[in-house]
């Protein structure tokens, strides 16, 4: 089948400028104009005329909706929202951010106004009451993570298997020898909040321990410096000590790596540290051994989900991708004593 990029490279042109032709939303030059019809001609490229008639009325606008909390930021929303505003982009909509914590009421103006035409949410709770004020509403949306898995009804989603990502981490430290483990978990605002990465992480990584029989030792993270050192040396300085540290909240990594530092050990020599759901291509995280977030890949299956709600396409069976996690290439993780 014929798809809007195949006519977008056909007529050496962006994706969104094939939408601009054929919604008549923008001014496109005559010579542009008449390079995208004729590669639509040559193509056979057949847009559904619902989906024409509709797109003249909407806002070809997407609102991506991160609840933030002054103080408690995460680096890796902000690679989330570049890659879903490119290919928000190639595929024809603006993107609108809404930081809103708690992001019902935001949204449902949004839903009531038409101000965009679709969201996209992430930091996905358990049960998550946007989801809910949206259904309301029968505003398209997509999700980056997921909640309870028992609802039927759920948006469409894409997550890494964050249970298997922890179980991952545990099972590669006890390969390389290690039997006392500890686990760096989500934040305390974190599982306050019942994110589902959260949640899956710790479980995952306790369902491996007891499997494997290594004993693992369970520290939740903290925006408080103070508090996270405390925490920290209380693991480290305990007899015996733990040999490894999986690290899935990673904000803190280089104070995690300062204060061990400071404890007189050395990674990996009397530390072996594993980072679950690191950013990609971020310079300090690859000289460790770590389980990478896909995020390039989640942030284009969440728009292009949410685009095809928005466009009248069919939910398929496969709307929900849950991904498995990998070991990234570089270092492996470090015997016991070095």
């Amino acid at each position: 089948m014929v798809t809007i990029k195949d006519v977008a490279r056909h007529a050496g042109v962006a994706p969104s400028t094939v939408s601009y032709v054929l919604s008549g939303s923008r001014k496109i030059s005559d010579e542009t104009r008449a390079a995208v019809r004729a590669a639509i001609d040559e193509l056979g490229y057949h847009p559904r005329a619902s989906a024409r008639t509709l797109r003249r009325a909407r806002s070809e606008v997407l609102v991506l909706a991160v609840p933030r909390e002054p103080g408690k930021y995460r680096a890796v929303d902000g690679r989330f929202a570049i890659d879903i505003g490119d290919t928000a982009r190639d595929l024809g909509y603006d993107l609108l951010l809404m930081t809103d914590p708690d992001g019902v009421r935001g949204l449902t103006r949004v839903a009531r106004s038409g101000l965009a035409d679709g969201a996209v949410l992430m930091a996905v709770r358990e049960s998550d009451p946007r989801v809910a004020a949206l259904r309301k509403h029968g505003f398209p949306a997509a999700l980056v993570g997921h909640g309870d898995e028992s609802e039927t009804d759920s948006p469409p989603w894409v997550d890494l298997d964050w249970a298997a990502a922890a179980g991952l981490a545990v099972r590669e430290a006890v390969a390389a020898g290690h039997r006392r483990i500890a686990y760096w978990a989500s934040a305390d605002h974190e599982f306050a909040a019942r994110n589902g990465y959260a949640l899956r992480g710790l479980a995952g990584a306790e369902t491996a321990a007891r499997t494997s029989g290594a004993a693992l030792v369970v520290r939740r993270s903290t925006v408080d410096p103070t508090a996270l050192r405390a925490r920290l040396a209380e693991v480290l300085t305990a007899r015996p000590r733990p040999t490894a540290l999986l690290v899935q909240h990673l904000i803190p990594l280089p104070l995690l790596l300062d204060e061990i530092a400071a404890l007189g050990l050395r990674v990996p020599d009397d530390l072996a540290v594993v980072l679950v759901g690191s950013l990609p291509d971020e310079p300090a995280p690859r000289l460790l051994p770590r389980i990478e977030l896909p995020v390039g890949r989640m942030a284009e299956a969440a728009v292009r989900l949410v685009v095809s709600a928005v466009e009248g396409g069919e939910r398929a069976a496969g709307d929900h991708e849950l991904i498995a996690p990998r070991m990234a290439e570089g270092p492996p993780v470090a015997a016991p004593g070095g």
